[in-house]
């Protein structure tokens, strides 16, 4: 490892394919051996030395590429979607924290009709109430609307990034809170005879704005899991390897929001036909899914 490492100051491009495989066997193998030195108090100097020795070839193998190979194109062309499949169970928990707020919200409503008074509020409620989308008042300031709700999606996926700092805890909280809303919303607009406009509505940006923020949610518990669960690694080099994969899922779901937030502008609340929306949002989540699940690096 110490060879390795002193032939790798220049960058990883320094080193032959062969070595790289070595260098991340001996990673492994020297994460396994200061996990059992630090078990005995005795070997102290040989823990502190593994340590050290691992946070250096820490350091070496996440080291920023050259400029070049970090443009945003090649980011969002590999890098994401490569991060995206390397966490996606992060994502799926986000995504169930959601359904289970969701459906907490369904089942409480249904039991108690006040709840959703009590939620969404007096004045959403008597507008659902008259069979009426609150959402109308957005086709007249279309530009104005898009850019306040992009910048709202940015500032929602950003905070259940940030709130994973909080051991997770902010990051469940803002899933099953804002599930729990919809299921609400949903159970609201049932009643009254208004669920294909709700659908509608939703389909066209939601198949879109909904995995961003299920995927900045899983940013923010791979953050957490670097904090409470960081394994071989000291707490420190867990959070910041768990860090870097949650940042780059962060920025990835950027392009996301944005352009959910144009199509809720311009598209969602207009009185084009429901079918339309619907194909419009299946469209998207299909090409969404080929982006995520299909595309691959390129070889080295």
């Amino acid at each position: 490892m110490e060879a390795l490492l002193a032939r790798g100051r220049a960058g990883v491009t320094a080193l032959a394919h062969t070595e790289l495989r070595e260098l991340a066997l001996l990673y492994r193998q020297t994460a396994a051996d200061l996990s059992a030195a630090r078990e005995n108090p005795a070997n102290a100097q040989l823990a502190a030395y593994l340590n050290q020795l691992l946070g250096r070839a820490h350091n070496l193998v996440y080291a920023a590429r050259p400029a070049r190979r970090r443009s945003l194109v090649a980011f969002y062309a590999r890098t994401f979607p490569q991060v995206f499949r390397e966490t996606w169970r992060y994502t799926a928990a986000a995504a169930a924290l959601f359904a289970i707020g969701g459906l907490g919200g369904a089942l409480l409503s249904i039991a108690d009709p006040g709840f959703e008074r009590f939620v969404l509020g007096g004045a959403m409620m008597d507008t659902i109430e008259r069979r009426e989308m609150w959402t109308h008042s957005i086709v007249s300031i279309k530009p104005l609307a898009s850019s306040a709700i992009m910048t709202n999606n940015l500032s929602v996926a950003f905070t259940a990034f940030a709130a994973g700092s909080l051991a997770g805890l902010g990051t469940i909280y803002m899933m099953l809170f804002n599930g729990l809303l919809i299921g609400v919303i949903g159970a609201a607009c049932a009643r009254a005879g208004m669920s294909v406009a709700l659908w509608s509505f939703v389909a066209s940006h939601g198949v879109l704005e909904l995995p961003a923020i299920f995927i900045a949610g899983g940013a923010g518990l791979l953050l957490a899991r670097g904090i409470i669960a960081p394994g071989a690694l000291s707490r420190r080099d867990a959070l910041a390897e768990s860090g870097a994969a949650a940042i780059r899922l962060l920025l990835g779901v950027f392009p996301l929001l944005i352009v959910a937030g144009v199509i809720e502008g311009f598209v969602s609340p207009t009185a084009i036909d429901p079918l339309v929306k619907f194909i419009i949002g299946g469209s998207l989540f299909v090409l969404l899914s080929l982006y995520l699940l299909a595309v691959r690096p390129q070889s080295a």
